[in-house]
């Protein structure tokens, strides 16, 4: 009797829960574009194809110094401001690739701080979302976010994000590269049941950081499977549409044990 009772207010738990942080049920095949560090082809090669399939994207956008003067290794502003016209989510990624678990609460706020004004000063949306660089992260890290009135922040781990579990400073992703297309192709399986697939992707290709290159033929097989097989492709601002993040983190405590790195 005791264990029927706490199953039921298990059950009676899980169901308030989803009604409290989902604003509608979660659909199979829903995955979600996101684009660190701001290396050229983002511009060149990314987009195009974004909008050549339909498909959504986050960039998250910093500038890595001192190459980011150079343009043909990384995006300068108005080229940063393009993807925002046409119609791509701009959002942080730090001014300098900082690793924010080294930071204290005035050096993180700069640091956040730079890329909001630089999107204010070209008409961009203040950030609304950001990622870990390097995915470093701690528990204040995410009271630092909470109090800049961030919405989600996303991380690796290389698992699917689930709503009702995972909070929102806390988004799992998988990491692509020139090698691991058969990781790849399986996670896009995990995108169902309540369970959003997101992928970290870098450069298209990644000169300067050949560890996270995806090459273009390959990224463009991906868009192409994601097309063939019906799959929503979203930003990761688009979430707000299925989630309420206030409530999620109000709900969920974080987790800090699992995997956040790929």
């Amino acid at each position: 009797m005791k264990s029927l009772l706490t199953l039921l207010i298990f059950t009676a738990f899980i169901s308030y829960s989803s009604a409290q942080i989902l604003k509608k049920p979660i659909p199979d095949k829903l995955v979600v574009l996101t684009f660190d560090d701001a290396p050229a082809s983002q511009y060149s090669v990314v987009a195009p194809l974004l909008k050549e399939f339909g498909f959504g994207g986050t960039f998250f956008v910093c500038e890595f110094q001192p190459n980011y003067a150079d343009s043909t290794l990384y995006m300068n502003w108005r080229q940063i401001q393009a993807l925002d016209q046409m119609g791509f989510e701009i959002a942080n990624h730090t001014h300098t690739h900082a690793n924010v678990s080294k930071l204290n609460q005035a050096d993180f706020n700069k640091q956040l701080a730079y890329i909001e004004d630089k999107c204010d000063s070209l008409g961009i949306a203040k950030p609304s979302n950001f990622a870990y660089p390097g995915y470093g992260l701690n528990a204040q890290a995410l009271t630092y976010l909470q109090e800049k009135d961030y919405v989600f922040a996303r991380a690796g781990g290389s698992r699917a994000y689930d709503p009702l579990s995972d909070h929102p400073y806390l988004i799992p992703s998988w990491a692509t590269d020139a090698d691991n297309k058969a990781e790849i192709i399986k996670a896009f399986d995990e995108a169902k049941d309540g369970e959003i697939v997101i992928l970290t992707i870098h450069g298209v290709p990644d000169i300067e950081h050949p560890w996270v290159n995806t090459p273009s033929e390959l990224f463009k097989e991906y868009l192409e499977f994601l097309s063939a097989n019906d799959f929503t492709v979203i930003s990761m601002k688009d979430l707000e549409e299925y989630i309420d993040a206030e409530a999620a983190k109000k709900i969920i405590q974080p987790d800090l044990d699992k995997k956040f790195s790929n």
